[in-house]
């Protein structure tokens, strides 16, 4: 399992665009990805669970990835979201 944090520095936090591309990133992966925010964790392949943490830029989410590719995906997603979010 590979777990790693990461402070929201969007100004518009996850919205609908890096939301749906963050979940077609981790869809790509076989591996297991949740996100979690305050205590509520949800699937990173469901845009809804996505959107509903409702992160805003100044929050921190952590990325839990457990699976047969979880090094690959932890690298891949934690560069996206310094790249988009």
């Amino acid at each position: 399992m590979k777990e790693f944090s990461y402070v929201i520095t969007d100004p518009e936090g996850i919205h609908a665009r890096p939301a749906g591309e963050f979940v077609k990133a981790a869809k790509s992966f076989e591996s297991s990805v949740k996100i979690a925010k305050d205590g509520k964790q949800v699937d990173a392949k469901r845009i809804f669970g996505v959107m509903g943490l409702a992160a805003k830029q100044g929050h921190e989410i952590v990325i839990t990835v457990e699976g047969a590719d979880e090094d690959k995906a932890a690298a891949e997603l934690e560069a996206f979201l310094k790249a988009n979010l």
